[in-house]
């Protein structure tokens, strides 16, 4: 026999699903268009909440076109997934450890990837840095003119 707590879902499954309803729609939708789109049976409240919250976090926005806020996400799947990574990586003092334990577990593919995403990254800073150059313009903002 199941409980009520039994029965209940993870909050954070209810948060993926919530954002996962957001960036299917591509437009901002208000608590009672995110409940209808959940179809779980919740509260509009509830809905609510959880949108409250992820505004609070910085993970939503939210205007009020009608009487409703509406929400929308700030970032999509990926770059909030990015952003988590990255707090993360803040978190630590020996990042330099932390990233080489995160390569090592890496797989052949991923490695791949990340190796051509950082030699990408590197070329078009190497372009940013000539351009610069050629302009007269220091490099950075923080390279002020002497």
């Amino acid at each position: 026999m199941r409980d009520g707590r039994d029965a209940r879902r993870p909050h954070g499954e209810l948060v993926a699903d919530v954002l996962a309803v957001l960036w299917a729609a591509g437009e901002p939708l208000t608590a009672q268009q995110v409940k209808e789109a959940l179809d779980h049976g919740l509260a509009r409240t509830t809905v609510a909440t959880i949108l409250t919250r992820l505004h609070e976090k910085g993970t939503l926005v939210r205007s009020r076109p009608a009487r409703s806020f509406a929400y929308a996400p700030v970032e999509d799947a990926a770059g909030l997934a990015a952003g988590r990574m990255r707090r993360e990586l803040e978190k630590e003092p020996q990042r330099d450890l932390v990233l080489k334990r995160f390569v090592s577990s890496l797989s052949e593919d991923d490695e791949d990837v990340l190796r051509s995403l950082l030699l990408e990254a590197q070329t078009e800073a190497g372009a940013a840095t000539a351009t610069a150059a050629d302009s007269g313009r220091p490099e950075r903002e923080d390279d002020a003119w002497a």
